[in-house]
């Protein structure tokens, strides 16, 4: 009876003492105070109370300032910039448990030790669930077998009670295992769709670099009646293309590497938490199952196991608030990039700008390529197409003959800035709609028959000068986007807006399913040891009472 109470005792003394550590380690959601000002930080950002709503993390201690300067030596003389300082400002134990100041880069050790370390609770308690509870099995063993078995009283009280909290418990767990199974569905959906974005919108900048490199290249090729672009352009451009494509095979292959490797990520703590929602479930259908109807052998087999899938599922638990955390400080590190753009940040190993010289040496070489080829088709037209040569000028006699063919407009002065178009010039947009009417039929010696001054392969081969340079003009919006890095900033804004509430919100569910799983099929597991004890008593008082009474009847006979 001794041994059985004292057993009984300490389990309840286990789950006492859990909630009073629960109680006593509470939740925070960082530190409230504003957002701090860093380097260049705009006035608009300046005092952002709401960077630290995305965490969920246990408090170790009043927050100390922390001095938001970059960390190491930059590459070049662009500002490095740490994000999110305030935010990612936890105690770093890889560090003395300094503070960690580095800021968001989860290619940073010490940034992982930092983040990891507000799920440390969750690691503490499942060892001392491990420990204790172990402990408290192997006491319960020895005094099944070392002790004899005493007379023991029965409480109603108590057995219901025991009772009404393993059901109580169960139900709990099951509704626990549920969330749980519903939030890592939403919790995927929501963060393959937000992969998916960054991955389109790093192949849709890829193509188009792709697309700039290909009409440079084709500019090459074009001439109009064998006049070609000077060689020193052609020269530039083979080396602005080799540019243009490293640059792009950097981008994709530097997407492609982290998109697998975030999908793997995604796809281990899927089956992590589906297979943890299963086998929860089921052991606690199981485990109430087998203590209501008094099968104490298979209870206790369930008691050992469920004894270490607790453990595993607070030490689970602690790895996704760690996790829950880092895409917290994720969402709060891409809006502060954003109002903050710099050339170099640890968002480089999520979605890397493109070479900024290399888009600006691009933008000014297809500036350049567009004027040379619009000043190649005017020359023919001035002075081949435009001109009526005698017919003892071969080369340049076509039977010109009808209007004079309008030139084509420059639309870059010598030093590369915006000129308007001139009278009697036409666009690079409808140059080729206004030429066709100046197009004749030629004889069979390459001649017009017809009034004319264009010949069908002068007019191809301006068409094809003005669809490259139509092409390059067009896409530089686009290459002074990539100069400034607005590609990146766009998506990490839209991310922000738009994905980050949902991955927020379901990860806490995630993070709330497994609390409850972990909590009730713990819990549920010292009351199938409890209500079973209680059972045995109740089952051994009514022994007691059935030979007592046949013992009077027997004495009343005799």
């Amino acid at each position: 009876m001794l041994c059985h109470g004292l057993l009984s005792s300490t389990l309840l003394l286990l789950t006492f003492v859990f909630f009073t550590s629960s109680a006593s380690v509470p939740l925070s959601h960082g530190a409230s105070v504003p957002f701090p000002s860093f380097l260049a930080l705009p006035p608009a950002v300046a005092g952002r109370a709401d960077e630290a709503k995305y965490e969920v993390e246990f408090s170790w201690g009043t927050k100390r300032p922390v001095v938001e300067a970059p960390i190491g030596e930059p590459v070049d003389n662009s500002p490095v910039l740490v994000l999110a300082p305030k935010r990612t400002n936890r105690k770093d134990p890889l560090n003395d448990f300094k503070r960690y100041t580095g800021g968001w880069n989860i290619s940073d050790r010490h940034y992982w030790a930092s983040v990891g370390f507000t799920a440390a609770p969750l690691f503490a308690i499942a060892a001392v669930w491990f420990l204790v509870f172990g402990l408290c099995l192997l006491f319960g063993c020895l005094c099944h077998f070392c002790c004899k078995r005493q007379r023991y009283g029965y409480s109603q009280t108590a057995y219901a009670l025991s009772l009404v909290f393993l059901i109580l418990f169960s139900i709990c767990a099951m509704i626990g295992c549920v969330v749980l199974y519903t939030a890592q569905e939403r919790f995927h959906k929501s963060t393959t769709e937000t992969l998916e974005y960054v991955v389109n919108q790093a192949d849709t900048t890829v193509d188009k670099l792709r697309a700039v490199s290909d009409f440079i290249a084709s500019a090459k090729l074009v001439g109009v009646d064998e006049v070609f672009l000077p060689s020193n352009v052609q020269t530039d451009i083979d080396q602005i293309g080799t540019r243009i494509n490293s640059s792009a095979s950097v981008l994709a292959d530097k997407t492609v590497d982290n998109s697998e490797d975030i999908k793997d990520l995604l796809d281990s703590v899927r089956v992590a938490l589906i297979t943890t929602a299963a086998i929860m479930l089921l052991l606690t259908f199981l485990g109430f199952l087998f203590s209501i109807f008094g099968m104490q052998f298979l209870v206790y087999i369930l008691v050992v196991v469920g004894w270490i899938l607790v453990a595993g599922t607070f030490i689970l638990c602690g790895t996704f608030l760690l996790l829950h955390n880092v895409a917290g400080d994720t969402c709060v590190a891409m809006d502060h990039w954003v109002h903050s753009p710099t050339a170099h940040t640890a968002l480089d190993d999520i979605l890397p700008c493109v070479d900024q010289a290399t888009t600006q040496d691009t933008l000014i070489k297809s500036k350049e390529i567009t004027s040379q080829l619009v000043e190649v088709v005017n020359q023919v037209i001035t002075n081949v197409s435009n001109l009526n040569f005698s017919p003892n000028f071969k080369p340049m006699y076509i039977n010109q003959s009808g209007p004079l063919v309008p030139i084509l407009c420059n639309p870059f002065y010598a030093d590369l800035t915006i000129r308007p178009c001139s009278a009697g010039e036409v666009d690079l947009t409808n140059a080729t709609q206004v030429w066709s009417s100046y197009v004749c039929q030629v004889s069979p010696t390459g001649i017009c028959a017809t009034t004319g001054r264009l010949t069908p392969a002068f007019f191809s081969q301006m068409s094809a000068a003005i669809n490259v340079s139509y092409g390059l003009n067009n896409y530089a919006p686009f290459l002074m986007e990539l100069g400034d890095c607005t590609f990146a900033r766009e998506t990490f804004s839209d991310i922000y807006k738009d994905h980050c509430p949902s991955l927020r919100r379901y990860s806490r569910w995630i993070y709330i399913g497994l609390v409850m799983v972990s909590t009730a099929v713990m819990l549920s597991l010292i009351f199938w040891v409890i209500y079973g004890r209680e059972r045995r008593h109740r089952v051994y008082s009514k022994q007691l009472v059935s030979e007592s009474a046949q013992g009077t009847e027997r004495e009343k006979n005799s």
